[in-house]
């Protein structure tokens, strides 16, 4: 079912499976993506879960507002979950999704049952090519330039945020084809696990089986 909730003036889309009573699952998609990213994933988790799967800002359905600061888009996320009634919910994250969970996982730890990133990179980044503008119309290219500019120089909340992080935690490296490094992600938050899955940066889409058959027994299914 695609909804759509208001949040603060911004009006969030997002694909809500699964039985409302269930325990809540939020799947976050990576940047220039959005909720269909999740196809299948998504029915998958609805089996045990009340799952909410949105497009976040600039990307998708979801309005552009033309700021897209990063606790900013994070605050969607907690906002959303308040908007289905979700006192805790599992966060799985993707690329860019994954760095907003972190920052909603470290600023609301109460929030956050489990926590699952899917090759999150660790900021700041470096040696990255230039954004080149092509002729995609799914997302704002503003979000794109501003996402970047602080995956470059991020605020050192973020740093604070990955040690503040109290939930369970497991993180996914995509292996030698993936341009990030999520063991140094796993390395900066508390107990966090790191399994690696040689599939590059999109596990989710390249290695499925392997990538939920992973998540379930970290969920305990």
């Amino acid at each position: 079912m695609i909804r759509e909730a208001q949040l603060d003036g911004i009006k969030l889309v997002y694909r809500e499976e699964g039985d409302p009573a269930a325990p809540p699952l939020l799947l976050v998609h990576g940047r220039t993506a959005d909720h269909n990213d999740w196809n299948g994933i998504t029915q998958h988790f609805a089996a045990r879960h009340h799952v909410i799967v949105p497009d976040l800002r600039g990307h998708g359905r979801s309005d552009r507002p033309g700021t897209y600061a990063l606790p900013e888009m994070a605050a969607d996320l907690v906002a959303l979950l308040d908007h289905v009634g979700a006192a805790r919910a599992t966060v799985v994250g993707h690329s860019l999704g994954g760095v907003l969970s972190c920052l909603v996982a470290g600023g609301h730890p109460e929030r956050v049952e489990r926590l699952v990133l899917e090759d999150v990179p660790t900021l700041p980044l470096r040696d990255r090519p230039p954004v080149v503008e092509d002729g995609s119309t799914g997302f704002d290219w503003r979000m794109v330039h501003e996402t970047e500019r602080q995956f470059l120089h991020p605020d050192p909340a973020w740093r604070e945020a990955l040690s503040a992080i109290t939930a369970p935690t497991l993180v996914l490296s995509g292996g030698a084809a993936s341009p990030f490094d999520a063991g140094e992600t796993a390395a900066r938050i508390p107990a966090a696990k790191l399994v690696t899955i040689e599939a590059g940066h999109l596990i989710h889409v390249g290695a499925r089986k392997e990538f939920l058959r992973t998540v379930d027994a970290f969920l305990g299914v």
